[in-house]
Parts: C-alpha cells; sequence; structure tokens
C-alpha cells in the first residue's frame, strides 16, 4: 500500500516513502491520512553553520533573540544546524523524516536538501498556514497521539516543542513508537531554568511563571505568545536525562547542551548547574 492521501495527485518530483501516516489529516483534508512528498537529489554532505564550535554558538543565540521579530531566519538557520547536527549519527539522503510539531514547516527546506523524505505534524492550522509553505507533506495532528503508524519512521525529530505540552514524557513516548528499530529519535527543548525559559517573559519566569506573564501583559497589553500553565510549562533537564535513561526501548547515543560547543557537555553532571547553564538540552536515541 502506499502513503498517498486518497485525491492528491503525486508529481514526478515526488515519490512515497513508505506507510508512515495513519489517521489524522493532511493538507488535503480530513480522513485517513497519507500523505506523499516531493524531495531533492543531495548535492554535498550538510557543514557547519561556522567556522568554529564559539561562532556557531554566537550565531545561534543571536538569532535567538529574533526568534520573535524574525521566525523564519532564526528557524532556518537552527534547521541548517540541524540537519548538520543529525547527520552525524544517521544518514539522511532517503531517510523519512517526522517533525513533531513543526509549525509552517520552516525546517523542510534543509532536510529536502539533503535528499531527506520530510513531513511535519503541526496541532494548529493557524501556524502550519502562517509561512505560506503549502506542500506535501503538512499533517494536522496532536504531538501526544501522533497520527503514524508504529514503527514507520527512520528519523522522529522535535525542536523546542517538548516545553508547549501538558505532557511532554507521552510527547517523547509517543516519538518512540513511530520510529522503526534502528532508527534516531532527536528530541531538545528548551529547559525552564535557563535563560531563556520563560521565552519572552524571560528573565521574569525566575520569579514564577504565572507573575512574568503578567508582566508582560502589562507592558506590552496583551497575553505573551508562550504563557506558563497554558502554552509552556516547566521541564527539567534532571527529568528528561532521567526519562531518556529509564526507557527500556531506546539507546541514548547523547546528550548535549545543543547551542553550546561540544566539551559543554561536562555542565550535565553537575545538578543545579545544568538546569540554568545548559539553556537548550538535545536528546540522541537509538530505537531497539
Amino acid at each position: 500500500m502506499g502513503v498517498i492521501v486518497p485525491g492528491m495527485t503525486e508529481t514526478t518530483s515526488s515519490r512515497p516513502t513508505t506507510e508512515a501516516v495513519d489517521g489524522g489529516q493532511s493538507e488535503a483534508g480530513p480522513g485517513p491520512a497519507r500523505t506523499a512528498y516531493a524531495t531533492t537529489s543531495p548535492t554535498s554532505l550538510p557543514g557547519p553553520i561556522a567556522a568554529s564550535p564559539i561562532g556557531r554558538s554566537v550565531r545561534l543565540f543571536k538569532a535567538c533573540r529574533q526568534e520573535q521579530s524574525d521566525p523564519a531566519g532564526f528557524y532556518s538557520l537552527l534547521a541548517a544546524d540541524s540537519v548538520h547536527q543529525l547527520s552525524r549519527y544517521v544518514p539522511l539522503d532517503g531517510a523519512t523524516v517526522l517533525d513533531v510539531g513543526g509549525g509552517p514547516g520552516y525546517f523542510r527546506a534543509a532536510f529536502r536538501e539533503v535528499g531527506a523524505h520530510y513531513l511535519w505534524v503541526e496541532p494548529d492550522i493557524g501556524e502550519m498556514s502562517s509561512g505560506g509553505i503549502v506542500e506535501p507533506g503538512r499533517i494536522l495532528g496532536s504531538a501526544l497521539d501522533l497520527p503514524i503508524r508504529t514503527g514507520s519512521l527512520d528519523i522522529c525529530y522535535s525542536s523546542n516543542v517538548l516545553e508547549h505540552v501538558r505532557d511532554p514524557w507521552r510527547m517523547g513516548a509517543e516519538m518512540i513508537r513511530v520510529t522503526r528499530p534502528g532508527g534516531i529519535v532527536f528530541l531538545s527543548f528548551t529547559n525552564w531554568l535557563s535563560p531563556w525559559g520563560g521565552h519572552e517573559t524571560s528573565p521574569w519566569h525566575y520569579l514564577g511563571g504565572r507573575r512574568a506573564a503578567a508582566r508582560y501583559a502589562r507592558r506590552t497589553g496583551e497575553d505573551p505568545k508562550n504563557y506558563f500553565g497554558r502554552s509552556l510549562f516547566a521541564v527539567s533537564v534532571a527529568d528528561a536525562l532521567a526519562w531518556a535513561r529509564g526507557r527500556q526501548d531506546v539507546a541514548v547515543l547523547d546528550a548535549m547542551p545543543r547551542y553550546l560547543p561540544e566539551w559543554s557537555r561536562v555542565m550535565l553532571r553537575v545538578p543545579g548547574v545544568r538546569e540554568v547553564l545548559t539553556w537548550n538540552l538535545a536528546l540522541v536515541m537509538q530505537k531497539l
């Protein structure tokens, strides 16, 4: 059986993947959502976004500060960096990749450039449409109940979404479920006690998430997009490490402060310090 949504025409530049989508909705509408999506032939392996590890961190932190005003710029840079990071663990050419919480599809181009078959799940139709990317591969669905067949993906990827769901470990378990044995799960999030843990309400989240949200509303006249207790939740490095290491169905290949140089991994051994300085934790796991 194929994976094309009934009624959708596959273009000559597209090719179907393994049977991945099951239930939910695609851009073609409701019903059994099976998706076809285009790929491109890779021209070369992805390179780093900067000449040095420090230079990479500087670029990412500068871009992070512009996330609200220039989301396309920030996420395009992060997508290029993500592709480079993932290529160290798994070949991307020909791999079926699901981006959980992919928004309008900002990461799509970077993955297609290296030959990956990219599709993304997003629960908010407004967010999905905001980037103007109207291409096959979009799936309307929840990260807590992925409309994807068990064991159907080579790579399940999520960037900066975990802290926005009420049950982060259910989301993590769903990502593992849909990944095939031997496949890779890449899961990163902004931990609550990092300087950017409160997102646009930072650094006032250190005084309490709801207090920070109220302060933001008084100052700007509107609620923050990332409102603590509604669309933003406290997730810690300690809990994430314990969850991943306690799973019997994955092997943890790597855990790292995502935006920092590789030598910064040592801070993950220090409770308390890691909660503040990690900034953003990335977990790389292989499905057993």
